[in-house]
C-alpha cells in the first residue's frame, strides 16, 4: 500500500498568545518550516482579521502549509501536507510546535491518495 502523501494535523493548545497575532512572525515561521522540511516555497497568502487572528497558507511545491490561530485561546491549527518521499513533514511539525510554544500539542497523521494495485 503506497500513499501520495502525509497530512499531519496539528492541534496546538496553550502557546504563547502574542506570536499568534503576530502576522510577520507567522509568516516567517511557515516558511521557514517549509524550508526546514525539505520543501520548496512558490507561494503565500496571509490575512490578520480584527480584532485578533492570523490565517496563512504557504503553498509548496509538494502541496501546502496552512494556519489559522486564536490568540484569545492561545490555539493554532495547522495543516501540513507533503507529497511524495523528499520532504519530512514532521521537522515542520516539531518546529512550529516549538516556536509557538504549544505547551499541549497533538499532532494526527493520515495518509493522502493511498493506492493499491491490483493485478
Amino acid at each position: 500500500m503506497n500513499a501520495l502523501g502525509r497530512h499531519l494535523l496539528l492541534e496546538l493548545k496553550d502557546c504563547n498568545k502574542e506570536v499568534l497575532d503576530d502576522l510577520s512572525f507567522l509568516q516567517e515561521l511557515l516558511c521557514s518550516a517549509a524550508k526546514e522540511a525539505g520543501a520548496t516555497v512558490v507561494g503565500e497568502s496571509f490575512h490578520h482579521f480584527a480584532p485578533q487572528g492570523v490565517s496563512g497558507v504557504v503553498v509548496i511545491a509538494e502541496s501546502h502549509i496552512c494556519l489559522h490561530s486564536w490568540p484569545e485561546y492561545g490555539y493554532a491549527a495547522i495543516d501540513v501536507f507533503t507529497c511524495g518521499d523528499s520532504v519530512r513533514p514532521e521537522v515542520a511539525a516539531e518546529l512550529l510546535i516549538s516556536k509557538l510554544e504549544a505547551k499541549n500539542p497533538t499532532i494526527i497523521e493520515l495518509k493522502r491518495g493511498v493506492i493499491t494495485h491490483t493485478r
